[in-house]
C-alpha cells in the first residue's frame, strides 16, 4: 500500500511540473500533443546528443526552481504584496 501511494504522488508530481511549465494551457489540454511532443522530447535525449539537451533541460530547470523561490522569498518579505511584473531576463518563457 506504501508504494502504491508513493508511486501516485510521484505521477501528481509530475502532471503538477507539466502544468508548472505551462504545457497544458499552451496545448489546449490536448493529451495526444502533449503526448506527441513527450515522445518527442525522449527522441532527442535519447539521440546523439542526447547528453548536451539534458544538461541544457537541467539547468534550465533549476533556474526556473531558483527564479520561483527568490521571487517566492521577496513576496513574502513584503508581506505578501503581489508584484508589480516578473519579466525573465534569460529570454526564456
Amino acid at each position: 500500500m506504501v508504494a502504491r501511494r508513493e508511486r501516485t504522488r510521484h505521477l501528481i508530481e509530475l502532471g503538477g511540473l507539466v502544468r508548472k511549465a505551462g504545457l497544458v494551457e499552451i496545448a489546449d489540454d490536448d493529451r495526444v500533443m502533449l503526448y506527441g511532443a513527450f515522445l518527442d522530447l525522449a527522441l532527442q535525449m535519447r539521440g546523439e546528443d542526447g547528453a548536451r539537451a539534458k544538461l541544457l533541460f537541467r539547468r534550465r530547470g533549476a533556474r526556473a526552481f531558483a527564479t520561483e523561490a527568490e521571487e517566492a522569498a521577496a513576496t513574502r518579505a513584503q508581506g505578501s504584496k503581489p508584484k508589480a511584473s516578473s519579466a525573465r531576463t534569460d529570454g526564456e518563457t
